[in-house]
């Protein structure tokens, strides 16, 4: 079944934190890190990981850091977990599962349906203004 590591969630997490800085600059890594109380290394991967997929770019150097490659409302959540996940899939799982039947496989591709729509339909900047806000948000799915 579809769950979401700690890494995906902190990406979203650490993408949101980034969408919120209304000006632009490239923000430190270390100041990320202690925002979530973060070990600098694990945020680093999760950061390299987003950068070589060109979600956002860092910046060596006194005022280096990382930023968004673009504006915040053209980012989905789905194409964030995408990176650090993989295959958002339900069906994956059930590749090699000997009791097949046509019922069965109708629900497992609704439910893949329902899943990829709405992480394709949240945007960042929907979850950023919604932290703004401070609601709490569930996306356990």
């Amino acid at each position: 079944m579809l769950k979401i590591s700690t890494r995906g969630q902190y990406a979203l997490l650490v993408m949101t934190d980034l969408a919120d800085q209304d000006d632009g600059k490239y923000v430190p890594l270390k100041l990320l890190s202690h925002r979530r109380n973060l070990s600098v290394k694990y945020l680093e991967q999760i950061l390299i990981q987003l950068a070589k997929a060109n979600l956002v770019t860092g910046l060596r150097g006194l005022n280096g850091g990382y930023k968004l490659t673009k504006p915040a409302d053209q980012y989905t959540a789905g194409e964030i977990l995408r990176v650090m996940e993989g295959d958002l899939s339900c069906l994956s799982n059930l590749e090699n599962n000997t009791v097949k039947s046509p019922g069965n496989e109708a629900f497992w591709h609704g439910l893949d349906e329902v899943i990829e729509n709405y992480v394709n339909s949240v945007t960042l900047e929907q979850i950023m203004l919604r932290n703004r806000e401070g609601s709490v948000l569930n996306y356990c799915i």
